[in-house]
């Protein structure tokens, strides 16, 4: 009999508290090897902190509403294995709209996969959250060109559906126990 969810839930928090303190110990040893750059990695660390605490509350509200209004139903319609090439573009577009840090975007794409959407178009979203922005693209226009901009654009999304389809291969490649 699997042990109950609580027990690994109990485990995966046990893990995460083992690597925030190995990355702890490799932190202070690299400060204690680098005295000078103390001040620096404090006041980053804590920028970044500050950040965190005040995004996170908000995705973590969203993140809840997805997963209460969102049905698996609709998730795999629109971003399962049968959506097709309609779901990897929903996927870019799903990327591409937001603004906000990168990781934002992981309990969003960790949602998705728990509702059924397909491999290849989580890595597609989380390509389009990463390289493909509305804002940057204006501000790409403006200053690189057209060109280059649409020609960066096109190369971005052909590799981020071709890096999606190979990680889906390889997952599902290693899942054939």
């Amino acid at each position: 009999m699997k042990g109950s969810p609580k027990d690994g839930q109990r485990g995966d928090i046990i893990k995460d508290l083992m690597f925030l303190g190995f990355i702890s110990i490799v932190a202070i040893v690299l400060l204690l090897i680098f005295p000078d750059r103390q001040e620096k990695v404090i006041t980053t660390s804590w920028d970044f902190f500050v950040e965190m605490i005040s995004i996170l509350p908000a995705v973590m509200l969203l993140m809840g509403l997805f997963t209460v209004f969102v049905s698996r139903e609709t998730v795999v319609r629109y971003l399962g294995k049968n959506a097709g090439i309609k779901g990897t573009f929903l996927a870019i577009i799903m990327g591409a709209l937001p603004t906000g840090p990168l990781y934002i975007a992981f309990p969003i794409a960790s949602a998705l996969l728990k509702k059924g959407a397909r491999i290849s178009n989580v890595i597609v979203f989380l390509t389009a959250w990463s390289c493909i922005k509305l804002p940057q693209e204006l501000v790409e226009l403006e200053f690189l060109g057209f060109r280059f901009m649409l020609v960066r654009l096109v190369l971005t999304v052909i590799f981020a559906i071709l890096m999606g389809l190979f990680i889906e291969w390889t997952i599902e490649l290693w899942d054939c126990d």
